[in-house]
Order: C-alpha cells, then sequence, then structure tokens
C-alpha cells in the first residue's frame, strides 16, 4: 500500500510569546503568526532552548519583555550562521519622543538576513537614517484576526441617520490624537443639527473632559469588535504611527477612516478607503461622512488582513530556508 509522508516541516523561534488579552499590536501580531504558522504545520518555539531552523524577531520597546533578543541571536548565529533571521521593525524614536529606539533597532538589525517594515513610510523613515534599503527588506502591513474583526454586522450608513464615529486607544497619551477628538467632540456639541456621534473607547488622558462623546472603558477581542461594527466611521489622529493594529481593526469592522496628515503608516494601511483630515476639521468630517459610501466600498473590496499578514511571513521563511 502506498503510504504518503507528511512532508518535514521546521521549527521557527519567535521572540515574543503570546498572551491572552489585548497587549497591544505586537502581542496580536504573534498571537495570528504563532497559530498561522502552526496551523500550516511549522513547530513554533518562544526560546532558543533547542537550536530552531529560523528565528523571527521582534521587540516590545526597550523593556525586556521578550523571551530573547539582539544578543542570544547573535551568539546563536556565531555558532550555527546558516540559520536565518527576520527582523521585524514596527517602531520609531518619533513616535514617543523618545531618543533610543533607533538606535536599538539599528543594533538589534546587525543579526537579520531579511528585515519586515510594517509600513513604506516606516521603511523610508529608518532608511534616513540607518537602515540600507539595498539589503534584503519587506513590507508587510499589519491586518487583525479576521475571525473576530470582520463587518458582518456593520450595517451601512443611511442619510438621515446621525453618523457615528468611533476611535479606541489603550493608551491616554495625547500624542494618540486626544486633541483632535476633544475638538471633534467640541463641535458635535455645538453643532447637534450636523448629524454626527462619536465613540471612544479605551483609555484617554484624565484631564480631558467630554461634551458630547459616548465612551467605553477598555475592551478587546470579541467585545470591542461588536462595538465597532455598531459604528460607521473611524477617526484616528495618532500621530507618526508605523502602522498601527488599532487602525487594521477599524477597517476589518468595515468602517472607513478619516486620519491625521501627520499619521504615518495609516494611509498605506487604509490604501483608498480614507481621507486625510485637512486645514478644516468641520469640513473634513462633512467631506468624509459624503464620501462614506465610496469609501466603504473601497475597503469591502480589500480590507487589511491578518491572514494575509500571517502568509507573507511564511513566505519568506520558505525562501530564506530553500537557499539556506
Amino acid at each position: 500500500m502506498l503510504s504518503i509522508l507528511r512532508p518535514k516541516t521546521g521549527t521557527i523561534a519567535i521572540n515574543l510569546r503570546p498572551v491572552k488579552g489585548s497587549w497591544g499590536g505586537a502581542n496580536q501580531w504573534t498571537t495570528q503568526l504563532t497559530r498561522w504558522l502552526r496551523h500550516q504545520g511549522w513547530r513554533v518555539i518562544h526560546d532558543l532552548k533547542h537550536v530552531p531552523d529560523a528565528v523571527i524577531m521582534t521587540h516590545t520597546g526597550l523593556a525586556p519583555m521578550t523571551a530573547f533578543g539582539y544578543g542570544e541571536v547573535k551568539r546563536l548565529k556565531e555558532k550555527h550562521p546558516d540559520i536565518p533571521c527576520i527582523h521585524r521593525i514596527n517602531d520609531n524614536d518619533i513616535r514617543k519622543e523618545t531618543s533610543e529606539m533607533d538606535d536599538f533597532l539599528a543594533t538589534s538589525n546587525t543579526v537579520a538576513d531579511h528585515t519586515v517594515f510594517v509600513s513604506s513610510w516606516l521603511r523610508d523613515y529608518h532608511a534616513n537614517r540607518w537602515f540600507d534599503a539595498k539589503r534584503p527588506h519587506s513590507v508587510i502591513l499589519p491586518g487583525a484576526d479576521s475571525r473576530v474583526f470582520h463587518p458582518l454586522g456593520n450595517l451601512p450608513w443611511k442619510p438621515g441617520d446621525p453618523f457615528r464615529m468611533v476611535t479606541h486607544h489603550w493608551s491616554d497619551n495625547w500624542n494618540k490624537g486626544f486633541d483632535v477628538y476633544q475638538a471633534i467632540d467640541e463641535w458635535i456639541s455645538a453643532n447637534p443639527a450636523n448629524g454626527f456621534e462619536l465613540w471612544i473607547i479605551g483609555r484617554w488622558p484624565s484631564d480631558l473632559s467630554w461634551k458630547s462623546a459616548r465612551t467605553f472603558g477598555p475592551a478587546s477581542g470579541h467585545k470591542l469588535a461588536s462595538l465597532l461594527r455598531q459604528c460607521h466611521g473611524y477617526v484616528s489622529a495618532s500621530r507618526h504611527e508605523p502602522g498601527a493594529m488599532h487602525v487594521a481593526e477599524g477597517l476589518q469592522c468595515g468602517l472607513p477612516i478619516l486620519f491625521h496628515p501627520d499619521t504615518g503608516g495609516t494611509p498605506e494601511m487604509a490604501n483608498r478607503s480614507g481621507i486625510q483630515i485637512g486645514d478644516s476639521l468641520p469640513e473634513s468630517l462633512i467631506k468624509f461622512k459624503a464620501s462614506y459610501a465610496d469609501l466603504r466600498s473601497a475597503l469591502l473590496a480589500n480590507p487589511p488582513s491578518g491572514a494575509r499578514m500571517s502568509a507573507s511571513y511564511e513566505s519568506i521563511l520558505h525562501r530564506l530556508l530553500a537557499h539556506a
């Protein structure tokens, strides 16, 4: 009897261990990638106790929240130089007004065989500082878990109904765009006849008082997706975002996006399903609502995708290991 042997799969070490709940975009990235690779037959580990076939390395800032980092990968490659390392870069100094991140990433990147940036904007930012764009690299946009963040149940806005806008953030840093959300809130409060609503989910600065916005505490997973799908448009005024998971979550729930001009990689994620805030915020809001139908159609034709994101990493693994 002819037997069909299961192809031998490789062992991939990812240096960020998934945790339950929402711990930012990096946790969602590693959770989805780990699940995808295992489903595809790979063995995924989150330490270097055993020698892997390949390493995928990211970071969670300068805090030691990863299972291993640049130093451990460097020592591994000194003993096993053929083991390829993919370095995912999703941050910079300008976003959090720090001074150490860019240098930290440049040093870490010295062990990388292939670099993944979460947006072209972030790649160009680092290429202007330290990254050699001639080195092997890719741009892979973030995507959320489509089992949770999807447009099913998101009812289209109809003229005459309130146009409900939403944003959500785990951070209460003003750079997340709270100056703009406050201005939107004040404009809605002063102009109720224009038919807008604003929902705020998550956290916000303690010295910020809302006038008309409906607020919700931090939410994640199905609870968050359910709240998002009750809205019509997403707004992100977060500054210098390399590639924000909160943007992917809103888009995947069927919400076109209004974004800040200094928002970094968000326009790439929005593609043709969003517009930029112009010089006049009220005019931008009115234009956003008027453009809703076309923006939503464009979004539904090509939304972000966590599966596409994960498959792109697997494709790089195939190429690297085939040449090892």
